[in-house]
């Protein structure tokens, strides 16, 4: 059972809170074992928007395993720093110490600042207030203008909406890609995007299209990625021939059903590697006989990203500003 805890001050904002809440709970109710703490300084918390919220003043105890979320609140009523007391500074740094991972939404970046786990790192926050970040922490690498950075287990978010997308990020590094897309439709998400880019992950970059026979298909190769998955099988799946689905596969997404299948396996490799998976077990775990076709893929990938121009990473491996830690 992995916990989720959220700390909230005296107005937050509700969406702040309220998306990654609601991406863990969903979480939850398809399986996945999450269990969402709420704490604060009082029993009675109020929000920006008027709701007010029941927290513990008690942290549960936590394990590396566990997950610490700080959400924004109103900087016109405390200003970009926080009510965020010494005690929970404390606490978030402590976390993180021991192996924890801690993350933040929009002005809740203040706080793990003031917990000095920005210091050397790579963040980001709401655009109106990044240059308010970067002088109160000059130590901190703020990245601008992205919608999440992940750097060693230190979590930062722009803000409101994006809290969606990075609780999906750390689902999809948890439990797959296709744990995260199940989520995503449950929530009648249209995308989960990236830190980097207007849409996440190989998976759901790619189904911003109408047809149904590729839905289904990546359904298919989104649930079985690390099989072998024999293009008949992907036809009959998607109710068309062979030749139709390949055609059809390259007008909706732009790739081949295969291209689409080591996307993902890249993907996944990316995250056990950078999680401390040598390359050939990681390799081995999303569907490589060996490790070459992922070395080659992964340089291929790094090639693209070095390319001027080229926006888009070929293998659906992280860009620069959401390197994994």
């Amino acid at each position: 059972m992995a916990r989720v805890v959220f700390l909230l001050v005296p107005q937050v904002h509700l969406l702040d809170l309220a998306g990654p809440a609601q991406v863990f709970s969903t979480a939850a109710d398809l399986g996945y074992d999450y269990r969402l703490h709420y704490v604060a300084d009082r029993e009675i918390v109020p929000t920006v928007q008027g709701v007010p919220l029941v927290a513990a003043l008690r942290w549960p105890e936590l394990s590396r395993d566990d997950l610490v979320v700080v959400p924004g609140w109103r900087l016109r009523a405390h200003g970009p720093q926080g009510p965020v007391g010494p005690d929970d500074l404390r606490r978030l740094a402590e976390h993180h110490a021991g192996g924890g991972t801690v993350a933040s939404v929009c002005a809740g970046a203040y706080a793990l600042g003031r917990a000095g786990l920005l210091d050397g790192r790579r963040c980001t926050t709401h655009h109106d207030v990044q240059d308010e970040l970067a002088r109160r922490f000059p130590a901190a690498r703020v990245v601008r203008d992205v919608l999440y950075v992940v750097d060693e287990r230190v979590v930062t978010s722009a803000g409101i909406a994006s809290g969606i997308d990075v609780a999906l990020h750390l689902v999809a590094t948890r439990h797959g890609p296709a744990a995260a897309a199940g989520i995503a439709r449950a929530l009648v998400v249209h995308s989960r995007r990236n830190g980097h880019e207007p849409q996440a992950g190989a998976m759901m970059r790619h189904r911003s299209h109408l047809s149904d026979a590729v839905h289904r298909v990546q359904d298919l190769i989104d649930h079985r990625f690390a099989e072998p998955l024999p293009l008949a099988d992907l036809a009959a799946a998607g109710g068309v021939a062979e030749r139709t689905l390949t055609r059809l596969f390259r007008r909706a997404t732009g790739l081949t059903p295969l291209g689409y299948q080591q996307l993902l396996r890249v993907e996944r490799a990316e995250h056990l590697i950078g999680h401390g998976s040598t390359v050939e077990a990681a390799a081995r775990t999303v569907g490589f006989t060996d490790a070459r076709m992922l070395r080659r893929l992964r340089s291929r990938a790094n090639h693209s990203r070095s390319v001027p121009g080229s926006s888009r990473p070929a293998s659906g491996t992280r860009p620069a500003a959401t390197r994994a830690g």
